[in-house]
């Protein structure tokens, strides 16, 4: 994917059905460890809290590697899966949905447990605003002090970033781009340096 919706702020959504109080809460969470981040700071401002389930896409909203979800004591299939759908559902990746349930005492039933974790999630996805992200890759790149700026302002109009610069006897940049403007970028850079310059891939 060249780019994709992520949360832009954090929502937090409360809902008491049959006197189970079950609050929402919806984060930007780039990778995994983030999430599992953002689970553990919910969990420690709600201790008393019988359920903390949950759901996450913590990368692109298409890789299925970084995919996770658990019911955490609810009836297997419950709250986890549906909250998961929901998020897959959004379009919207490198996000973490937690559902506190405190509980009323009043059994909900499966298909009212599915309707309430699931709902949740749809509830604060309806109120999530989002931005696009467009991943950038990186490169490497040699030029001389002279051509420094023009590299530059070539970088802004393509969307890219100067990451880094290594001034040595000439100057070793480390610049990144979104993948869909690489290929205008090196036609650009070609000519402006006539044809001395070319990016290479960045060793990770």
């Amino acid at each position: 994917m060249d780019s994709w919706l992520i949360p832009a702020a954090p929502v937090t959504v409360s809902e008491e059905i049959k006197k189970s109080r079950f609050i929402t809460l919806v984060a930007h969470t780039a990778g995994v460890i983030e999430a599992k981040a953002f689970l553990e700071k919910i969990r420690s401002e709600h201790p008393d809290a019988r359920h903390h389930c949950w759901a996450w896409v913590a990368g692109a909203p298409d890789d299925s590697q970084q995919l996770g979800f658990s019911d955490d004591g609810e009836p297997a299939g419950t709250a986890g899966k549906p909250m998961l759908a929901q998020l897959m559902g959004s379009g919207v990746g490198e996000i973490t949905a937690v559902v506190v349930r405190y509980s009323g005492g009043i059994k909900l039933g499966t298909g009212g447990l599915v309707k309430a974790y699931g709902g949740g999630v749809q509830a604060a996805l309806n109120q999530l605003p989002t931005v696009l992200k467009v991943p950038l890759t990186e490169y490497t790149l040699q030029c001389d002090y002279a051509q420094l700026a023009g590299i530059e302002t070539l970088l802004k109009q393509y969307d890219g970033i100067l990451v880094q610069s290594d001034f040595q006897a000439s100057v070793l940049l480390r610049v990144a781009l979104p993948q869909a403007k690489f290929a205008d970028f090196s036609v650009r850079l070609a000519d402006f340096s006539r044809g001395a310059l070319h990016l290479l891939p960045a060793e990770q």
